[in-house]
């Protein structure tokens, strides 16, 4: 493994290791870095620490960045809503609260191993803990996405995403009302530097754009549709919070007081490309979940 050296700037003195460390290694979160402490990969002046021990002007910083463990996934018989499948790809309408890909706290129960069990002919460009999956959507947002079966499909569809032509359109409900029937958003995302486990809008992100219309108004709320031009992390839950209208239920980015729909009140409703085989556009819709609807009707009632 590779040895990475750091001196401690007078900027960082009396600063936590672990906050530099998260500050300098953005790629990785904040308790990636702390395991690694633990595991003494990461020594102050040649001897290990601990993660809140705090460093002093000129000290040298060393770690090393620890080999991945492969996961050993097991199948998982979990019923899948298959909305189209053939030999190249399937499209899944993923229930809200399930997890996409394993990852810290969530080891089991995943759409990876629900699409393990369901077949055995999955893409692995993504490597072994995430096979065929071309692009994810939050635990707590429901919708549409599309799996690769094969490296030939992945490789299509994930330059499509990179040109901007597979299309992916949310539905969602946001607090406060909207003024106007349509907007564009175009703020760069990245990690919020003030809470590592969020993003947020920075000077130094990655480019990224959201197209929005109103699809109904009412005095506290808006149903909006929204259109990726980018794929950034929660890029949809950042934006409307931007602009200050928070999708409604959202525990990251929302209000306190908020609607009771079990996280943020957000479903991919929408997905079109091209098939990597047939070159065919296809284009394939899902409606929200029952307390995506039933919220909104309730909405429609009050006002």
């Amino acid at each position: 493994m590779t040895v990475h050296e750091h001196t401690v700037t007078e900027t960082e003195h009396k600063k936590r290791v672990d906050k530099i460390l998260s500050d300098l290694l953005q790629d990785h979160s904040r308790s990636q870095i702390q395991s690694w402490i633990e595991e003494a990969y990461v020594k102050v002046n040649g001897e290990p620490v601990k993660a809140n021990q705090k460093c002093l002007a000129d000290e040298k910083i060393t770690w090393e960045i620890p080999e991945t463990k492969p996961l050993i996934l097991e199948p998982e018989n979990i019923p899948l809503d298959i909305v189209y499948e053939d030999s190249d790809l399937l499209v899944v309408n993923k229930p809200k609260g399930m997890v996409v890909h394993p990852s810290a706290g969530h080891q089991t129960g995943t759409l990876v191993h629900a699409l393990l069990y369901h077949c055995n002919d999955l893409s692995g460009i993504n490597g072994v803990e995430r096979p065929g999956i071309v692009h994810r959507i939050d635990m707590d947002t429901s919708g549409l996405l599309v799996v690769a079966k094969n490296d030939f499909s992945h490789q299509h569809l994930s330059e499509q995403l990179q040109e901007k032509t597979l299309k992916r359109t949310y539905e969602a409900i946001v607090h406060g009302e909207i003024g106007h029937e349509t907007g564009l958003i175009d703020a760069p995302i990245g990690r919020d530097p003030k809470d590592r486990q969020k993003m947020g809008i920075v000077e130094n992100g990655k480019s990224a754009v959201t197209h929005f219309r109103v699809l109904e108004h009412f005095p506290e709320y808006t149903h909006v549709e929204c259109q990726l031009g980018t794929g950034r992390t929660h890029q949809i839950r950042v934006h409307m919070q931007y602009i200050g209208f928070p999708i409604a239920g959202d525990p990251k980015y929302g209000r306190r007081k908020t609607l009771d729909v079990h996280g943020q009140a957000l479903h991919a409703k929408q997905l079109a490309f091209i098939h990597p085989r047939t070159e065919e556009w296809m284009t394939f819709e899902a409606a929200p979940p029952a307390v995506f609807t039933e919220v909104l009707d309730q909405i429609r009632k009050k006002y």
